[in-house]
């Protein structure tokens, strides 16, 4: 686990920390920013810790702060290294958000073991091990929000994606798990289904056709779904929101 040497310096005690695991250059940065302009310290993560040289660069630029990490999250020992350090250098973490996905296509006649376990490994198994570490902390201060970011597979199989829905399916109950044991310890933990293309250099690049929806609002913008991890994360505890669906208004269902 290695921060990224550009991290803004935080005081031990100060605002509160939102984790974003999988803070990628959509979603994941998105969700990030969104909670910087919020007050929270963004710490974020992705395997290259390089590469959120940008996204930090952009927080800080809009007066947030934040820290970038090297880290794995299938590890476990990477993961508790990782919620350890920021506990114990920058804050307590208030938000966690899974954002990893792992959406790679494959029939179930060509599909091999060990891309199978990867899949569910990174897309589920991760979860888990974040979600754990992070939940042992939100018990002790009986507060926290607890965000798993999913998708359409989490609810059907499509043909040649058996194991990211395997993958999928099992992070949200993972989640609708954890919603039942930590809610009534003041944590609410939360499943987003993300169903439609989200603004992407991948799919403007590999979907040229379905990128030019962008224009008629047929795309999901980045932007848009932080908005609602903001406002989950916000929410009144008597009136708390398990699943949220997001999907443009031409998607079909």
């Amino acid at each position: 686990m290695t921060e990224n040497t550009t991290t803004t310096t935080a005081p031990k005690a100060g605002p509160k920390v939102a984790l974003v695991i999988g803070a990628g250059d959509s979603t994941g940065g998105a969700i990030a920013k969104r909670f910087a302009a919020g007050g929270y310290i963004a710490c974020m993560t992705r395997r290259d810790a390089a590469k959120l040289e940008p996204l930090i660069a952009d927080i800080e630029a809009a007066g947030g702060q934040a820290h970038g990490f090297a880290s794995d999250a299938r590890k476990e020992e990477e993961v508790i290294a990782l919620v350890d350090h920021i506990e114990r250098e920058i804050g307590p973490i208030e938000v966690l958000v899974f954002n990893i996905g792992a959406n790679v296509p494959s029939s179930i006649l060509d599909e091999t073991a060990r891309k199978y376990f990867k899949i569910w490994e990174m897309a589920c198994f991760g979860g888990f091990l974040n979600g754990r570490e992070v939940a042992k902390r939100m018990v002790e201060r009986e507060h926290g929000t607890i965000i798993f970011t999913g998708a359409t597979a989490a609810l059907r199989g499509s043909a040649n994606f058996a194991a990211f829905a395997g993958a999928k399916h099992a992070l949200r109950a993972l989640a609708q798990s954890m919603a039942k044991e930590l809610g009534p310890r003041n944590i609410h933990v939360a499943h987003v289904v993300v169903d439609g293309a989200i603004d992407t250099e991948f799919i403007r690049t590999s979907f040229p056709d379905r990128y030019a929806l962008k224009s008629e609002d047929g795309i999901l913008n980045p932007d848009h779904i932080a908005e609602n991890y903001w406002y989950l994360h916000t929410q009144p505890r008597d009136a708390w929101t398990f699943e949220l669906d997001l999907r443009p208004y031409m998607e079909k269902w």
